[in-house]
């Protein structure tokens, strides 16, 4: 029998290749496919099938199962921090920082404590946590290959998206805007190949279908046109607030010592029961609970009144910011969609007031309100605007759809300096400047000086010729910041500090360069060129030293960056 090993080497590079992205994605797809299945069936089988045995009965036994689930979840989520929340965030410091190397571990809980978390009826979306699933499934196959992780991660991600949605642009857009951060990435098609197969793997284990049924819009009357914006603002305003929310609850939770960490997910559970349940009592709806995918089908089909989405806006709103900030397991994703769907069904349903709006312009409106929320959130405007067409799969509403993507974008970028996930990885302590690369040099120039500065640098306190002998043995750079009192004083060199202990007199120091942290670094490039120092001080506006940057620290971040952008393997990651 001729060994396997033997038969790959006879392929070539570029085939080995392509096998083994086809592999990625079609483990990525297998898993996000299982996890959705898993969810569907336990939501499936508590909380559907209980609302039908009356409400007291419903109240009892949905509070049993989201306690019960949200409890375990909080329980075993210690044993893997990694797999909370949406885990986009996590993935996304992976791919850059640790070159996609995820442990196993993050898939198994993240499959477990997901499907606990949604099925078990808590209000967050099972996207995030399938590109994170997907993506750690594809970085391991990787390892075990012996090859590249990073491409293993994204490729297991593109599959996992297109999976979770059966929208493969969608999964290659949102990787290259969110992940990678750069629609011309050389990732491109191993990206494309991988995305393809994921959605294969959707249709062929549960069908061709859009993720959400709506009747079709043939075309909108010139009210939805003069409408659109106007629904886009208001969803996107809905979003910064939802992220807003989120985040300071997130924080306010980490400074809540006294109950303890694995309670948190309960009380987020709680929370979303008590809302559930109010509006269960007040108009026979589950959508506060778990994805709420049935009602946000219903509002495209025009079959909610404005009334009722309000109210389901409001209670998912509150449900999901309780959910994600107090430490779930799930993303914002359905979430998001939800919400903008609810916005624009409301929106609709007032203008009707003062305005002629067929049911076709609701839909539509409801169809932008979606997009825009998704977009202010996640701030990857091509995937909200493809995702949202894909799950719709309606021509006719993609005018309107480019239209939201404006409006949003403008929105919250005016309000909010980061999109949600980047807003995570900053309240996790993690700077987003040294974490994902520039794409080009002019880039890279124009990003602060802090981020490359040496922030713990070694300060000369003081001059007299005693106590500089025991200095400059102590330390062997060749230049120092000098602080006489308590203020900046100059430069202090090596060789002139040598030169006064010799003659028993104080240094002369070299006038200082100094720079504030949000200078350019290619400014102060500039500036190191054009002064004698060598070396620019970063001072805060108080004139406190904050950190020193040289012409070599500029040489070697330039180094590192451009080695940081480029492939493992070039052949691993070219379809061409």
């Amino acid at each position: 029998m001729v060994p396997v090993g033997y038969c790959t080497k006879l392929l070539s590079k570029q085939t080995r290749m392509v096998l083994r992205i086809c592999l990625y994605g079609l483990a990525a797809g297998l898993a996000t496919v299982a996890f959705q299945l898993a969810i569907s069936a336990l939501f499936r089988h508590g909380f559907k099938s209980l609302s039908t045995i009356g409400p007291g009965w419903f109240a009892m036994a949905s509070l049993g199962i989201i306690l019960v689930t949200s409890l375990l979840v909080g329980l075993i989520l210690r044993l893997c921090p990694q797999a909370a929340g949406s885990g986009i965030p996590q993935l996304k410091a992976a791919f850059w920082a640790d070159r996609g190397n995820i442990p196993l571990k993050v898939a198994i809980v993240k499959f477990t404590t997901g499907v606990l978390s949604i099925g078990g009826g808590c209000s967050l979306g099972r996207e995030g946590p399938s590109v994170q699933l997907a993506g750690t499934v594809g970085s391991n196959l990787a390892a075990a290959l012996g090859r590249s992780r990073r491409l293993g991660t994204v490729a297991g991600a593109a599959a996992g998206l297109a999976a979770a949605f059966n929208t493969p642009l969608a999964g290659i857009t949102f990787v290259l805007e969110e992940l990678i951060g750069d629609l011309g990435s050389r990732y491109l098609g191993g990206l494309l190949l991988a995305s393809v197969l994921g959605a294969l793997v959707t249709e062929g284990l549960v069908g061709n279908y859009p993720a959400f049924l709506m009747p079709p819009i043939a075309s909108c009357s010139w009210h939805a046109y003069a409408s659109a914006p106007l629904v886009a603002a208001l969803a996107a305003l809905v979003g910064v607030v939802f992220q807003q929310m989120t985040i300071l609850t997130r924080g306010a939770t980490r400074r809540l010592h006294r109950v303890p960490g694995w309670l948190m997910p309960a009380i987020g559970g709680l929370t979303t029961w008590v809302l559930g349940i109010v509006v269960f009592w007040r108009c026979s709806r589950l959508g506060v609970f778990s994805l709420g995918y049935d009602d946000l089908t219903d509002s495209l089909a025009g079959a909610i009144g404005w009334q009722t989405a309000l109210l389901l806006l409001v209670g998912k709103l509150i449900a999901t910011v309780a959910c994600y900030g107090l430490g779930g397991s799930g993303g914002i994703f359905a979430p998001s969609l939800f919400l903008g769907a609810m916005t624009g069904s409301t929106t609709a349903g007032l203008l009707a007031h003062l305005m002629v709006l067929g049911p076709q312009d609701t839909m539509a409106l409801t169809v932008v309100g979606m997009s825009a929320t998704l977009g202010a959130v996640v701030r990857a405007p091509f995937t909200s605007i493809i995702i949202v067409f894909e799950m719709t799969r309606e021509f006719a509403i993609v005018p309107l759809l480019m239209l939201a993507g404006l409006v949003s974008q403008a929105i919250s970028r005016s309000i909010l300096p980061h999109g949600f996930y980047d807003a995570i990885l900053i309240q996790d302590g993690i700077d987003i400047s040294r974490l994902e690369p520039p794409h080009d040099l002019q880039q890279w120039q124009e990003l602060p000086v802090i981020a490359i500065a040496n922030t713990s640098p070694v300060v000369a306190s003081s001059l007299e010729p005693d106590q500089l002998a025991s200095f400059i043995h102590r330390h062997r750079y060749n230049r120092f910041p000098a602080i006489v009192g308590t203020q900046l004083s100059g430069i202090l060199a090596r060789d002139e500090a040598a030169q006064a202990i010799k003659e028993g007199r104080r240094p002369r120091l070299v006038p200082a360069t100094t720079c504030r942290p949000n200078d350019r670094i290619g400014q102060v490039q500039q500036s190191l060129i054009s002064s004698g120092a060598g070396l620019a001080v970063v001072l805060d506006a108080a004139g406190k030293i904050v950190g020193i940057v040289t012409l070599h620290d500029i040489l070697r971040a330039q180094t590192d960056t451009a080695k940081k952008v480029q492939p493992e393997d070039p052949t691993e990651e070219l379809l061409s």
